[in-house]
């Protein structure tokens, strides 16, 4: 009697057990949902490539605390329809614990609501603050806020003695985020903006919009973009204002496709960006240069193409991801709240610390002002501060 008790009971165990093994050796699912054809292609595909690759890498490895990850992308062409249907296929169908993206600001500010609602964290490719300000519980992004672009520009701008410019954003999410950054905080710098003007994201020709620019007596531009057309905008101005007009491009320029596509017309062209695109002259004391090193190392030997800050963007939010679940399991309040909490994770963007208060984690010194100097990106000389 005894011993058939305990077979019963082994028994019971082994029916209990076989499920919960099943369960615990599932794959890992993270959505994903980029732009990687369209207007955003050159942000979304080197995401998507950054995600694929990390992906392999960590399955060849046996995945995260024994479980592999199952990668979904979804590619929305930039198109923010696609990127609520996909938001609300990846939460109620895929059941994904997680979802990186979008590419663009527009995207991810009108899918934000669905992840916050269906409790499903949201790591955005997407610069614009207003993502994660006001702060959603379930809602994070990896790009430095453009609030830290416009006063990085600004500060520059000081320095060199300039006081009147032109805006010039495209009609999407980021360039109209951008350009309330640059309309509220110009007065804080003494700028004074003279002309103000929005272009359709996929104009070929700005001839006229440049003309304004020269009218308005500007002594610059802030070109806030991540469409092609802001290349067109550079051989534009560069055609009507001369090789030596100051032309500053918000963190949206960072992909050297956009220099080729401007082609010498780039050179001079000022910009904010992370420390990606100069990782190699970095000095061995800086913190990111490992991480960057091994990246950048990884992407182009694999993909054949110079890698760029948006595949870092992506690359951020895998690895913050990753040493979330690592700690916390997937179970997603556990999982939020670590990476609410996470300190210290060094990435391509800078080094993330995360808190209540700030799901972006990033601060201003995670830009470096850049320029293009014979077709290549290198840092910004010091410029020595213009006398009033």
């Amino acid at each position: 009697m005894k011993g058939l008790r305990f077979l019963t009971a082994f028994l019971l165990c082994s029916l209990i057990a076989v499920p919960v093994t099943a369960a615990n050796n599932e794959p890992i699912k993270i959505g994903a949902i980029l732009g990687v054809t369209g207007p955003a292609a050159n942000l979304g595909k080197p995401e998507a490539n950054t995600l694929e690759m990390l992906t392999a890498d960590i399955n060849k490895k046996g995945g995260i605390n024994g479980r592999k990850i199952q990668l979904i992308i979804k590619d929305s062409a930039a198109s923010p329809e696609k990127a609520i249907s996909f938001a609300k296929q990846l939460i109620d169908e895929d059941k994904v614990i997680a979802i990186i993206g979008p590419s663009t600001s527009g995207e991810s500010m009108k899918i934000k609501g669905i992840a916050d609602d269906g409790k499903t964290i949201l790591l955005s490719c997407a610069a614009a603050e207003a993502i994660v300000v006001p702060v959603k519980k379930y809602i994070f992004k990896t790009p430095q806020n453009d609030r830290f672009a416009a006063m990085k520009i600004f500060y520059q701008m000081n320095k060199m003695g300039i006081k009147e410019i032109a805006v010039l954003s495209s009609n999407t999410g980021f360039g109209n985020a951008g350009k309330q950054q640059l309309e509220t905080i110009a007065p804080q710098y003494g700028i004074n903006i003279v002309a103000n003007e929005v272009y359709d994201k996929e104009a070929t020709d700005l001839s006229a919009v440049i003309t304004k620019v020269k009218t308005a007596g500007a002594q610059a531009i802030v070109n806030w973009s991540i469409e092609p057309a802001q290349s067109i905008v550079i051989k534009n101005a560069r055609q009507a204002l001369g090789p030596d007009f100051p032309i500053f491009q918000s963190h949206g320029f960072g992909n050297i496709n956009y220099v080729k596509a401007a082609g010498p017309a780039a050179d001079g062209v000022i910009f904010p960006a992370g420390r990606l695109l100069i990782a190699d002259i970095l000095p061995n004391t800086n913190k990111q240069k490992p991480v960057l090193l091994k990246y950048k190392k990884s992407y182009e030997a694999l993909y054949k193409e110079e890698a760029s800050t948006f595949g870092g963007h992506a690359y951020d939010a895998f690895a913050i991801l990753v040493e979330g679940i690592k700690k916390a399991g997937t179970d997603n309040e556990k999982l939020r709240n670590e990476i609410e909490n996470m300190k210290g994770l060094v990435g391509t963007a800078g080094i993330f610390n995360f808190s209540p208060a700030d799901h972006n984690g990033l601060n201003m010194d995670s830009f470096v002002m850049l320029t293009v100097k014979n077709g290549k990106f290198v840092p910004l000389p010091d410029t020595p501060v213009k006398k009033k």
